[in-house]
């Protein structure tokens, strides 16, 4: 089976545009960071520009995925990643005018708003581009891949603003472009507008959701405090890299193990189950003081949980929404797990060092009761009249 995506032209082409639709958001953090530095000499105006385009994100997220459903997630992708495209340029046209703060802020809300809806699209054309025997395995490697992107992003940025701080930003516009001109031509259902079109099985989902809010939840109290959390063992930023990277590394290892081998661990439940109680051993050992052999440890079991987990609750997702509201499905599911994260970071800033992975800890043992409780009634095919 490995094989087969291997050499599945589909897949690789639908990869390439959805990894190329995620490095801009992987590179706005330090680019906004950058430019506002460069142009007005506050960084703390980048930092609220990257608060505003996440809002903008999470507000139109569910609302882009549901347009996406209606018009076709082919043809609204092309638009959007266009639009954002626009956006993007627009405002690096701005900050090289000398826009105000206020002016930028405005301006960012905008490609915040188009691609709110890129991850729900995307997810929703890779239904139709691979089948479903393959569908577990090359959601396992799309999660190995994404972790390159997180790292690549912020790096890409710092080589470019050599050259100019404004450049980041034109970058960012010709990679949505890019990603538009891959976007897989497939034939999605659209909503029907009808009485009877089918409703999203909350009731079901909800579980599965609660997976998706956890896994941002706890995994950001690890990326947000990697300098805190090695100041507390008497280091410095060079451990706080470190820290980052174990994290990332067991995540590869973890995604690649499971397309690996880990589809023969048993039922979707059974494995959100066990990977949760990972999540509750991982954040325990993070939150204790137990020094860098509990931290490093704590870091890989929550790495290498990271992946399968994700993998097997975008399954699920697609086992439960009908093909006609896939797109407003996996975007609410993006939105959820993005909340997930704001919270984890949140509680890093105003909790002890100790509260915050616990409070992580908690979210995954309240997802695994939600597992333990079967609904009444759930789809498990992937029909739009389930």
């Amino acid at each position: 089976m490995t094989e087969k995506l291997l050499t599945h032209r589909a897949y690789w082409r639908w990869s390439t545009g959805v990894q190329l639709a995620r490095l801009p958001a992987a590179m706005a953090p330090l680019a906004f960071t950058v430019l506002t530095t460069a142009t007005t000499g506050s960084y703390r105006l980048g930092g609220i520009m990257m608060s505003v385009y996440v809002v903008a994100e999470l507000v139109f997220a569910v609302p882009s995925g549901r347009l996406l459903d209606r018009i076709g997630s082919a043809k609204g992708l092309v638009l959007m990643l266009a639009c954002a495209a626009t956006g993007l340029g627009g405002l690096a046209a701005a900050a090289s005018a000398g826009a105000s703060g206020a002016t930028l802020l405005a301006l960012v809300l905008v490609p915040g708003a188009l691609t709110g809806g890129l991850s729900g699209g995307f997810r929703t054309l890779l239904a139709g581009t691979i089948s479903d025997e393959l569908l577990p395995r090359a959601i396992a490697v799309d999660a190995m891949i994404l972790d390159g992107v997180l790292i690549l992003g912020p790096a890409l940025v710092a080589v470019l603003t050599m050259a100019d701080s404004l450049l980041p930003l034109v970058v960012m516009a010709v990679v949505y472009l890019l990603s538009a001109t891959l976007v897989p031509q497939r034939s999605v259902p659209r909503e029907t507008p009808s009485a009877n079109r089918p409703v999203v099985p909350m009731r079901a989902a909800l579980p599965w959701f609660a997976c998706q809010f956890t896994i941002g939840h706890l995994l950001s109290t690890v990326e947000v405090a990697p300098l805190p959390l090695a100041q507390r063992l008497g280091a410095g930023e060079r451990a706080a890299a470190l820290v980052i990277a174990v994290l990332c590394g067991a995540s590869i290892a973890g995604s690649a193990l499971y397309a690996w081998r880990g589809l023969k661990l048993g039922r979707p439940r059974l494995q959100a189950g066990l990977l949760l109680g990972g999540f509750v051993v991982g954040g325990s050992l993070v939150a204790g003081n137990f020094g860098w052999p509990g931290l490093i440890a704590g870091i890989v079991v929550i790495g290498s949980c990271t992946g399968p987990l994700v993998t097997v609750a975008s399954v699920q997702m697609q086992r439960l929404l009908p093909k006609e509201r896939r797109s407003e499905g996996f975007s609410l599911s993006f939105a959820v797990q993005a909340t997930g994260f704001g919270l984890g970071s949140l509680t890093v800033g105003v909790l002890p060092l100790s509260w915050a992975p616990l409070l992580g800890v908690a979210s995954a043992l309240v997802a695994c009761l939600m597992l333990g409780k079967r609904p009444k009634a759930t789809v498990g095919t992937l029909s739009a009249t389930s």
